[in-house]
């Protein structure tokens, strides 16, 4: 088995994740009377994403994987942008009571993003029912994967992380800044990382010996998006700005001060 085989899934995640994140940053940063339209397409786009994960659910060939894989993505875009565009967050809608810690600072933090993960775990459970023994559970995959290393994500930075790019954080959330951590590294962000780290090279193993039976494409992208995913836990860790891969985006978009303004 060529080392192609591994790198052209991994290219495929890596182009999958640059050209979907782009594409949300810079809709979310329009003007907000697009966000209905873009949310009625992207809604039936995601729908249509169903349809194709259950037509290649008995399928495992290289093609059927890279369309359940992508659809889910699409499925995973589609909440991100309804969230983001505040369509889909949760029924506290106001910054965090400076008086709260401890339990009742995480349940209003919940409270802020409840619709939206609700929505993230009804879908997952609704990819695994349609997957569940069939020969391709790639979407499921990718999709629990997202879910997983999201709530890490969302986690340490509860508790805290000493580097966060919030400057991608559009207009109508921004009382969600009220909810994260001190500028610190937390033990949850350490744990987070390394868990991870582990859940990564675990992925990486499976696929090296996945292409030992020229079966890579599945494990492969698995294990590049775990490693996007630990990444993007590293950022929030470094002093990396990671929100400038997104700069010409969001400026090709609506400028947020101009929106502050608004």
């Amino acid at each position: 088995m060529s080392s192609g085989a591994l790198l052209v899934p991994a290219l495929a995640v890596l182009l999958a994740w640059f050209a979907s994140t782009a594409l949300i940053v810079w809709m979310v940063h329009r003007p907000r009377a697009t966000y209905r339209g873009a949310l009625i397409l992207l809604s039936v786009a995601a729908f249509a994403a169903i349809g194709v994960i259950a037509a290649t659910r008995h399928d495992d060939g290289a093609a059927a994987t890279y369309a359940a894989a992508g659809s889910a993505l699409l499925i995973w875009a589609w909440q991100e942008f309804a969230f983001l565009t505040g369509a889909a967050a949760g029924p506290r809608r106001i910054a965090a009571d400076p008086s709260a810690t401890g339990l009742r600072r995480f349940r209003q933090a919940a409270e802020a993003l409840l619709w939206h993960e609700l929505a993230l775990a009804a879908l997952l459970v609704m990819l695994s029912l349609i997957c569940w023994g069939q020969a391709n559970v790639v979407a499921a995959c990718v999709f629990g994967l997202l879910f997983v290393l999201r709530l890490a994500a969302k986690l340490s930075i509860f508790a805290g992380v000493p580097n966060l790019s919030d400057e991608l954080l559009p207009v109508q959330l921004h009382y969600l800044r009220s909810y994260f951590g001190p500028r610190r590294t937390s033990a949850t962000l350490l744990l987070m990382l390394v868990a991870s780290l582990l859940l990564a090279a675990w992925l990486g193993t499976e696929a090296l010996s996945a292409a030992a039976v020229s079966a890579p494409v599945a494990p492969s992208l698995l294990f590049t998006l775990a490693g996007l995913g630990t990444l993007e836990l590293l950022f929030l860790a470094l002093p990396v700005r990671d929100g400038a891969l997104w700069y010409w985006a969001r400026r090709g978009g609506i400028d947020h001060r101009i929106a502050e303004q608004a």
